[in-house]
């Protein structure tokens, strides 16, 4: 190594929790070292199980940690596999949530706690549409709710996964790998690509990310090919949740193509092949807690992520929602002209219906080019509340936030176990991470709109 200690490496494999500042939770949540072994001893066992599942679809229903991993794999080109597709399911759009296919559809419940709303919500909903345990796992930790009412109705299987691994590094667990088998992936070749990463590289990485962000480069710009771009899904929440507090962090910026800039640190990776990205996921799930170690912050806590969801809980027991105000689209740029400075970032987050990819990435480059190059990100909420969300509250206030709400009327589907239904909630979400937003003094501005095509 050049310029690291070299004893970073050994005291990450020992557990050393005196890597990070007192009062650390690194005791319950450094299991990821060394789950690949425990899944490659079951990977015969968990193929023999997706063999005799016949559904051609997998739909998981899930949130952050749990979801975004088994959505990078689903999206790796591949030859090959179990000719099934992985549909993930973590939003409450309801335009989402209503066109979900289940006719012939298997169904994943992921959720580390077994209390998060999201997954609970979203069960609700499919279990009123296809009351069926036979057609449903459940991958969760031992003893949580999820697992006690998967038990009741006699789901297919329920995964107890390790519970010393947080969420944001489950990937190579069952809550990775278990979607990987149904895909058809080769679970111990995964998992023997996963160990073969060399740490102590892994480390350097983690070191550099976290020194460069102290020295002012605090962007840290991933370049990805643009066949492997769903990598920035899963790579920019395990950055963003795990450095993104006490006023620093390290800004993830997933892209295909080169960004420049005086407060960017370059990261280049270069897969070519699906199981590349064992060692990716492995690769930075050591070196973020190293870039944590740099910044003398605790990599494995959340402290901010429980805000926008008791705001949200706020909302909902005082309906109806609240009037809050938003701008045309033609007002956001000259807003963000007037806001933006040196070493800020905006941070474009979509209430918008998923699919639409594609678009949203188009609106983010167009939105970084007129402000001349500045640090852009973008995502959908309320997937990022669970994962990317903890850094604009509890990182450096240099984010400029732009919240994207539907205009028009959004179709009615219920929420059986609820009062109220999809669209209500994911309102609420919007609102109660607006609330959170700006009790934290962040610049933020509200827009409606339906076409992306709008903010031109």
């Amino acid at each position: 190594m050049s310029r690291v200690d070299a004893g970073l490496a050994a005291r990450l494999r020992n557990r050393d929790a005196t890597l990070w500042p007192p009062g650390n939770v690194s005791a319950s949540r450094l299991g990821w070292l060394d789950v690949p072994r425990r899944m490659a001893a079951e990977a015969r066992d968990l193929a023999a199980w997706a063999s005799t599942i016949d559904q051609s679809t997998v739909v998981l229903l899930g949130m952050g940690g749990s979801s975004l991993g088994p959505a990078v794999l689903a999206a790796a080109p591949r030859s090959g596999g179990s000719g099934r597709r992985l549909v993930v399911c973590d939003t409450t759009d309801p335009t989402t949530v209503g066109g979900l296919e289940l006719d012939d559809a298997f169904v994943l419940v992921s959720s580390k706690s077994g209390t998060t709303l999201e997954p609970t919500v979203l069960f609700d909903y499919a279990w009123f549409r296809l009351k069926d345990g036979s057609r449903y796992a459940a991958i969760t930790d031992p003893g949580t709710p999820l697992a006690t009412l998967a038990q009741e109705r006699g789901f297919r299987r329920v995964f107890e996964n390790p519970p010393d691994i947080g969420g944001r590094y489950s990937v190579l667990s069952y809550f990775g790998m278990v979607p990987a088998c149904l895909l058809g992936y080769d679970v111990a070749e995964l998992c023997e690509r996963a160990l073969a990463t060399d740490v102590e590289e892994a480390v350097e990485l983690g070191f550099e990310m976290g020194r460069a962000a102290t020295e002012g480069r605090d962007k840290t710009t991933i370049v990805v090919p643009a066949a492997f771009r769903a990598f920035g899904l899963w790579v920019e929440q395990l950055i963003a949740e795990s450095t993104g507090k006490r006023g620093t962090g390290c800004v993830p910026v997933p892209t295909t193509e080169v960004e420049t800039g005086d407060d960017r640190h370059l990261v280049r990776l270069e897969p070519t092949e699906a199981t590349d990205l064992a060692e990716l996921f492995y690769r930075f799930e050591v070196a973020i807690p190293i870039a944590g170690h740099v910044l003398a912050i605790d990599p494995f806590d959340e402290p901010n992520v429980a805000e926008s969801k008791a705001n949200t809980n706020r909302v909902l027991e005082s309906l109806p929602l609240p009037t809050v105000a938003a701008v045309e689209p033609a007002a956001v740029l000259p807003w963000l002209r007037d806001q933006v400075r040196a070493g800020d970032y905006v941070s474009l987050q979509a209430y918008l219906p998923f699919g639409q990819d594609d678009a949203l990435e188009a609106l983010r480059c167009r939105v970084r080019d007129a402000l001349g190059g500045v640090a852009v990100t973008a995502g959908y909420g309320p997937r990022f509340l669970h994962s990317t969300g903890q850094l604009p509250k509890g990182g450096p206030n240099t984010v400029v936030a732009v919240q994207l709400v539907r205009r028009s009327e959004q179709p009615t589907v219920p929420i059986p176990s609820k009062p109220f239904d999809f669209a209500t909630l994911i309102a609420a979400q919007s609102i109660g991470d607006h609330q959170s937003l700006l009790a934290h003094g962040r610049r933020v501005l509200r827009v409606a709109v339906d076409d992306l095509d709008a903010l031109a």
